[in-house]
C-alpha cells in the first residue's frame, strides 16, 4: 500500500521549505534601481573615455599553436608575468613537454596538459593601445568541434592560426584538417573579421616565399567562405619565439614584410555596433554552482547579444515556463549594476531552480520571450557533405552552445547564390555549394516537463538569434540563417 502525502507530510514540507528559500532569496535581492535610457545615457557619455570591448575567438588545425600564440602574446602585453610563465615551464619539463609552457597560461585542465590538446573553451582578457579583448581560445582537435562552436558564436573576430612550417599548412588544410571547417564556421557564425596569423614560419628560414604560397591558397578559399578580403589580414609570426606579436627583431622579416604585428592588427580591428536597444538576450553557455570572492549562487555564464541586463532585473528562461531574478552580475571579475550587449557576463539567479537551467537555454524580458520553436525555415549554404542532402536527412542542429537532433524534413527551393531569387522549387536533392531554402524539424521529445523547441529567432529579427549551423557525420553539411519561425 503507497503513502499518501498529507498537508503535514514529508512532500508539503519539503515544498512549504523550497518556497520559503525562495522568499528569503527575492528579499535579498536588490530592486531595480535605474531605468534602460539612464543607463544608454551613461555608455554614451562612457565612450569617449573607455576602451571598446571585442571578442575574439583563436581557431585553426590542432598543432597549429594557437594557446602558445595567445599564452605568449598574454605574457608580452603583460598580462601574465615572468614569474607564472617560469612556473609553467618547469612543470611542463617535468612531464617532457616544455615547448607547451605558454599554452599552459589556458590549458589549465589535466588532460589537456597531458594530451598537449584544447578540450574546453577558455576565455581570458587582455588590453592593447586602443582595445579590449575577451579572448576566446577554442579547441582545434575535431573531437571537440561543438566545444569550438559554442566558442565562436561569441566571437566579434577572429584569430584563425595556421602552421607555417614545411607540410604543417598541408595538413590543416587539405588532408581532413580543421583549417577549412573552423574557416567556414567561424564565418557562418557571423564572425566577419580575420587576422590569419602564419605561425611557425621562423622554422623555414622566414620565408617570404612560404608566407605569400599560404596566403594565395587561403584566399580564395576565404573570399568563397564568404569572408571580405578587405577584413582579411594576413601575419607572420612564430609563438615560440615571440617574432612579431608585438614587435619585430627578424633582419630577414624586416627585408620583406612591412605589415603590421599581430598585436597591432588586433588593435586595428573595427568595433561591432551594439544592438543595445533591442530586447535582451542571453544564450547560455554554462550553467554553474558561482563560488567566486565577489558573489555565489546559482549563476549562467554567456554573452549578451542584445539589449541590456541590470540587478534586480526579472529574467524569464525559456525554454520552459519559470523566471528567476537576478542578484548579481559580474564583467571580468568585477561585479557591475549593469552589462550591455556585447559582453561576456556571468549572471547570479535566485528564485529559479538550476534544473530549469542548461547549456542553450536563453534568459530574456518575461515581457518580450524568444519564440520556441521546434520547425523553421531556414535559407542555407552547403558545404561539402558526403552524400548530397534529401528530404528525411537526419543532422545535428547547432545553435549557439546548444545543439539537437533535427531532421530536414522538406527542400523548399534552390536560390542563386548572389541574388537569393529562386531558380527551382521542390529540388530532389541538395549537392555541394548550392544555396537552398528548407524546412527543419526538431527531433527531440519533451523532457521533464520543457518543451522540445529552441529559442531562436528570424535572422531579420535578430541577426545573432537567426543563425543556425549543420552537422552530421562528424563534418558540418551547411549552415545558414532562420527565415521564418513556424511553431
Amino acid at each position: 500500500m503507497g503513502l499518501v502525502d498529507g498537508a503535514s507530510g514529508p512532500l508539503a514540507r519539503e515544498r512549504e521549505e523550497a518556497e520559503r528559500r525562495k522568499q528569503v532569496e527575492e528579499q535579498a535581492v536588490p530592486a531595480v534601481s535605474i531605468t534602460k535610457a539612464k543607463i544608454l545615457e551613461e555608455v554614451k557619455a562612457k565612450e569617449a573615455d573607455q576602451k571598446p570591448v571585442l571578442s575574439l575567438v583563436v581557431v585553426g588545425h590542432v598543432d597549429a599553436g594557437k594557446s602558445t600564440l595567445m599564452g605568449r602574446v598574454l605574457h608580452e602585453l603583460g598580462e601574465t608575468s615572468d614569474k607564472e610563465i617560469f612556473n609553467y615551464q618547469r612543470q611542463s619539463e617535468k612531464i617532457g613537454k616544455g615547448s607547451f609552457a605558454y599554452a599552459w597560461t589556458f590549458d589549465a585542465m589535466e588532460e589537456e596538459r597531458e594530451r598537449g590538446v584544447t578540450i574546453d573553451v577558455a576565455i581570458d582578457s587582455f588590453e592593447t593601445t586602443r582595445r579590449r579583448f575577451t579572448l576566446i581560445d577554442a579547441p582545434g582537435h575535431r573531437d571537440f568541434i561543438p566545444n569550438m562552436i559554442s566558442g565562436a558564436a561569441q566571437a566579434d573576430a577572429a584569430v584563425l592560426v595556421v602552421d607555417g612550417s614545411n607540410g604543417g599548412f598541408e595538413k590543416g588544410f587539405e588532408g581532413g584538417g580543421q583549417t577549412r571547417e573552423h574557416a567556414v564556421l567561424v564565418r557562418s557564425l557571423g564572425v566577419q573579421q580575420l587576422i590569419v596569423a602564419v605561425n611557425k614560419l621562423d622554422t623555414v628560414g622566414w620565408s617570404q616565399k612560404r608566407f605569400e604560397a599560404i596566403r594565395e591558397s587561403l584566399q580564395p578559399f576565404l573570399t568563397q567562405t564568404g569572408f571580405n578580403p578587405a577584413k582579411v589580414a594576413y601575419v607572420p609570426v612564430s609563438a615560440m619565439s615571440g617574432e612579431n606579436l608585438t614587435r619585430r627583431t627578424s633582419e630577414v622579416l624586416e627585408s620583406w614584410f612591412e605589415g603590421r604585428s599581430l598585436v597591432e592588427e588586433l588593435d586595428s580591428l573595427d568595433v561591432p555596433q551594439r544592438a543595445l536597444e533591442a530586447p535582451l538576450r542571453i544564450p547560455v553557455s554554462n550553467v554553474f554552482k558561482g563560488q567566486s570572492a565577489t558573489a555565489s549562487g546559482l549563476a549562467i555564464s554567456g554573452r549578451i547579444e542584445s539589449g541590456i541586463v541590470q540587478v534586480g532585473e526579472k529574467l524569464a528562461a525559456l525554454p520552459g515556463d519559470e523566471t528567476g531574478v537576478v542578484r548579481a552580475l559580474e564583467v571580468e571579475g568585477e561585479l557591475v549594476p549593469y552589462a550591455l550587449a556585447g559582453s561576456n557576463v556571468t549572471v547570479y539567479l535566485s528564485a529559479i531552480e538550476a534544473n530549469q537551467l542548461s547549456v542553450g537555454s536563453v534568459l530574456c524580458p518575461p515581457s518580450q520571450p524568444v519564440p520556441v520553436a521546434s520547425s523553421f525555415l531556414a535559407q542555407i549554404i552547403v558545404f561539402e557533405p558526403q552524400y548530397p542532402i534529401t528530404a528525411g536527412y537526419a543532422v545535428e542542429l547547432f545553435h549557439h552552445s546548444r545543439d539537437i537532433p533535427a531532421t530536414i524534413v522538406a527542400l523548399e527551393a534552390l536560390l542563386d547564390k548572389t541574388t537569393g531569387q529562386v531558380t527551382r522549387s521542390n529540388p530532389r536533392m541538395l549537392t555541394k555549394n548550392t544555396s537552398a531554402r528548407i524546412r527543419v524539424q526538431l527531433r527531440q521529445a519533451a523532457s521533464a516537463g520543457r518543451t522540445s523547441g529552441i529559442p531562436l529567432e528570424p535572422f531579420s529579427v535578430n541577426k545573432s538569434m537567426g543563425r543556425v549551423l549543420f552537422r552530421r557525420g562528424g563534418e558540418t553539411v551547411a549552415a545558414g540563417i532562420v527565415l521564418e519561425v513556424l511553431q
